[in-house]
């Protein structure tokens, strides 16, 4: 590559970035992961458009795999072990029985409705069965759902790779379907060991991290990160999951108390964003409009196939030993939103040369954009129908001053919706826990610090300050106003879910 020829590869992937971040706030008032920007900026530069070719599958796997790694690492440092860890075992149990259910269902529609014969059906039910991480977290975060709900959705979406990956490269083998004994054992030890894996380098990692006096404060970014990508890398050579290792290790990180963590936080959301931008245009770029159109018809009846019934059957399943209502049911099934994932693990037998492999990708291309368009902005609405949606949403705010790094601190901002309990209520009937402090209220383009006697209105944001211990009884007492007004405790509310 010249000189010359550098400067516009540079120039044209500046400017993707900047008109794809441009366009995330349209998706995001609209409820849309952020993968329809990017997939549609990749096929705007790729053969259909601008005319870049592209179409090394095996470096798209690659570079999706790794790309996976670092998103997989963003969600486990982003994610509080408080909001997940009651989640952990329905969570689990939807990552691999669910996801076992909902391969067999799938592939029978493949099968019986396609014509597929049962390896591709197979290996076809293997790669759409994973929710992605990426879509979950972006569009989950910005919903009130109840933490029992967000918390196994969240920890789902970190745990379902790993077995997904397995399943696609053992149906996607050239010697044909596994035998099932040797399958469970293989994913028994992939799973195990990297887990344990991802376990040992995050604990490892964290108390070494908090004895070492770095020179500059962005190297611990830099060093939490690694940590990360060497679980993955470790657990690999290993020939055990590497995703799972990333996610535990990540997690781990994350919920440790750890210098900079504000800092490391803000550095792993950036580097997230550019994985799931660079992987999503790369993966845009695969696709070609020419055979997409083919794959309609197919993608849609396999779609609907995953949705209405592969994916309720397997959370049904999943679920039967917790005790989850029906309405629950419903929306963790709605909410098993497909994204990139798919379409990244659609590479792995398109890049084995898996007899149907390219029809196979073009569905999963089609699967993925359709159901998300449909998925997405309904998840909201969904939720609100089923009663499972909370007035108001408490948000973290991602601060990089010094003294709250110190101490530990956290700060929330909390929306007063319309209708909110919270509206009308005197600062001083808030009593927040001991420790939590009212920082100020932002009303319209205004920031003020309140009185006791000031009431909070509708539209208001109040900005709270609170410490890591606190947070989770700051947060209930909040939801507890927000649906009962200042005289939750005393109806019984408690802001528990």
């Amino acid at each position: 590559m010249t000189l010359p020829q550098l400067y516009l590869v540079v120039l044209i992937g500046c400017v993707t970035v900047l008109l794809s971040v441009a366009a995330l706030r349209a998706t995001q008032r609209l409820g849309l992961p952020a993968l329809l920007v990017f997939l549609g900026a990749g096929l705007v530069l790729g053969e259909g458009g601008v005319g870049i070719p592209f179409e090394d599958y095996e470096l798209a796997q690659a570079l999706g795999t790794f790309a996976l790694a670092l998103i997989l690492i963003e969600g486990g440092l982003s994610t509080r072990w408080q909001a997940i860890r009651r989640q952990i075992a329905p969570a689990a149990m939807l990552a691999t029985v669910g996801l076992g259910v909902s391969v067999v269902v799938t592939a029978l529609g493949a099968h019986l409705l396609l014509g597929f014969d049962w390896q591709l059906s197979l290996a076809l039910g293997a790669v759409v069965a994973s929710t992605d991480a990426a879509a979950v977290f972006s569009v989950l975060r910005g919903i009130g759902l109840p933490k029992r709900l967000s918390g196994t959705l969240e920890a789902e979406s970190g745990f379902n790779d790993a077995p997904a990956v397995i399943l696609v490269l053992a149906f996607s083998a050239a010697a044909g379907i596994p035998d099932p004994l040797e399958l469970f054992g293989v994913l028994v030890w992939e799973l195990a060991a990297g887990s344990a894996i991802g376990v040992a380098v995050g604990f490892g990692g964290a108390w070494l991290l908090r004895r070492l006096a770095l020179p500059a404060s962005g190297l611990y970014p830099l060093s939490v990160f690694s940590l990360g990508l060497a679980a993955f890398a470790a657990a690999g050579a290993v020939h055990a999951s590497g995703f799972i290792a990333a996610y535990l290790a990540a997690l781990v990180l994350g919920n440790s108390r750890l210098p900079h963590r504000a800092a490391t936080q803000s550095f792993a959301t950036g580097l997230g964003w550019m994985a799931q931008l660079g992987m999503f245009v790369m993966l845009g770029l695969l696709a070609s409009p020419s055979t997409l159109l083919d794959a309609i018809v197919p993608g849609l009846v396999l779609g609907v196939v995953l949705t209405l019934l592969a994916r309720p059957v397997s959370v049904w399943i999943s679920l039967l030993p917790f005790k989850f209502t029906a309405k629950e049911q419903v929306l963790l099934s709605w909410a098993g939103l497909r994204g990139a994932i798919p379409i990244v693990l659609a590479t792995i037998p398109r890049a084995l040369e898996l007899p149907g492999a390219q029809q196979l990708w073009d569905i999963v291309f089609v699967l993925v954009v359709v159901f998300t368009l449909l998925q997405g902005p309904t998840l909201p609405w969904v939720a609100k129908r089923l009663g499972l949606a909370l007035e108001s949403v408490v948000q973290e705010v991602e601060i990089e001053t010094a003294p709250l790094d110190a101490v530990d601190g956290e700060v929330l901002t909390i929306t007063v919706q319309k209708g909110s309990g919270l509206a009308g209520i005197r600062i001083f009937e808030l009593r927040l826990p001991e420790g939590s402090a009212i920082a100020g209220i932002v009303r319209g383009d205004k920031l003020f610090v309140p009185a006791k006697a000031d009431r909070l209105r509708s539209n208001d944001q109040l900005i709270v300050v609170t410490t890591p211990a606190l947070r989770e009884a700051t947060e209930q007492r909040l939801t507890a106003l927000a649906r009962a007004g200042r005289l939750a405790r005393w109806l019984g509310e408690t802001g528990k879910d």
